[in-house]
């Protein structure tokens, strides 16, 4: 069977409506994996063949190498930083201070970042910088973490700090093949391409992408060398601890999905409708769950949020609570200009 034919039997499924009145107005498709650290696929919606990008989803795998090689360590890295290192922050003062702190330890400023800028996701960030005449610096950037690991990665093995976003640099070869690890694939097999922030970014399959996240944690379940499975509990530990390092402090997906997971889920947003969630070994599912969504036209909040909730509702990893708690993020109203309720966003698939 050749890719075409793949794609017509297994094309994207419908997941969430969009209704006016008694009509759906709009449908959003996509792409949902569900599988065990031991490969087993649990659930699925669409074409698990399906080629994406990950994203900022891969944040957690562009971590480990900055732990297994001893630069964490060297450089006395916390797991507050650990996790901003992992995230696609608010740029909150929080974040901005986080970051800096990075490049304080490794001998570097601001002007070594090589992530572009643009302003913060938080509104009240925005507002203050706005009131006091400043514009956005790289450290706004949500990826500014990630890229203050990767120069602390290049400073300690003394490769050059200049060009650490080619995807020909040493740094950058390390955490493509730490992804292909996890993901069990052949690093040669992985696609590059420019991510929002210039650095590398990375495409697999649907399936593929949600088997590396069961492998972040559920290591003790699959072949994954030592030096990397401790530095997977640590990347996952530090997400858990300090959440709001990865989205921020109010208003984020994965901030707030993780404490109302109270520590059994790991959550990480990626752009054009891409989301990777990592679910501990527990009583349910004791080899633990990599899940993988891809929203097909790439959108962010009205179509995946509710994806992630209903999927993690499907599979019996929220309580009522919990629920409750995430309400916000899993089905919405649709309002006229005059706020008048003409309709609302719903989910529509079953995982099979």
């Amino acid at each position: 069977m050749n890719p075409e034919e793949k794609r017509v039997l297994f094309p994207a499924e419908a997941l969430v409506e969009v209704t006016r009145g008694a009509l759906v107005e709009a449908t959003h498709h996509g792409f949902i994996a569900v599988v065990d650290a031991s490969g087993k696929l649990i659930a699925k919606a669409g074409d698990l063949e399906k080629r994406t990008y990950f994203r900022s989803a891969a944040k957690p795998f562009q971590c480990i190498p900055i732990i297994s090689s001893g630069a964490s360590e060297h450089f006395k890295l916390t797991q507050r930083e650990l996790a901003v290192i992992t995230g696609s922050h608010s740029g909150e003062a929080i974040h901005l201070e986080t970051v800096l702190a990075i490049l304080e330890k490794i001998g570097l400023t601001e002007s070594s970042l090589k992530c572009g800028a643009h302003a913060p996701f938080d509104e009240a960030a925005l507002k203050l910088m706005r009131a006091e005449g400043r514009q956005p610096q790289a450290l706004h950037n949500n990826c500014s973490g990630k890229h203050a690991g990767m120069l602390a990665f290049a400073r300690f093995l003394n490769e050059p700090v200049d060009d650490y976003i080619e995807p020909s640099h040493p740094i950058q070869r390390h955490i493509r093949d730490v992804l292909a690890h996890f993901a069990a694939v052949p690093a040669d097999e992985i696609a590059i391409a420019v991510d929002g922030c210039s650095a590398p970014v990375f495409a697999m399959s649907i399936g593929a992408m949600a088997r590396s996240y069961s492998r972040l944690v559920g290591w003790k379940y699959s072949e994954i060398e030592p030096a990397l499975a401790a530095a997977a509990e640590r990347v996952v530990n530090a997400m858990i601890e300090y959440p709001e390092m990865v989205g921020g402090t109010h208003g984020r997906l994965d901030t707030d999905l993780m404490r109302a997971a109270r520590g059994q889920i790991v959550s990480k947003v990626g752009a054009e409708g891409v989301q990777l969630l990592g679910v501990r070994p527990c009583e349910s599912y004791p080899k633990g769950l990599g899940i993988a969504i891809k929203i097909e036209d790439g959108d962010i909040r009205r179509a995946r949020d509710p994806v992630v909730i209903e999927t993690l509702r499907q599979l019996g990893l929220l309580d009522h609570e919990q629920l409750a708690q995430l309400s916000k993020y899993a089905r919405a109203k649709v309002y006229n200009h005059r706020q008048i309720e003409v309709g609302e966003v719903r989910t529509c698939f079953k995982l099979w």
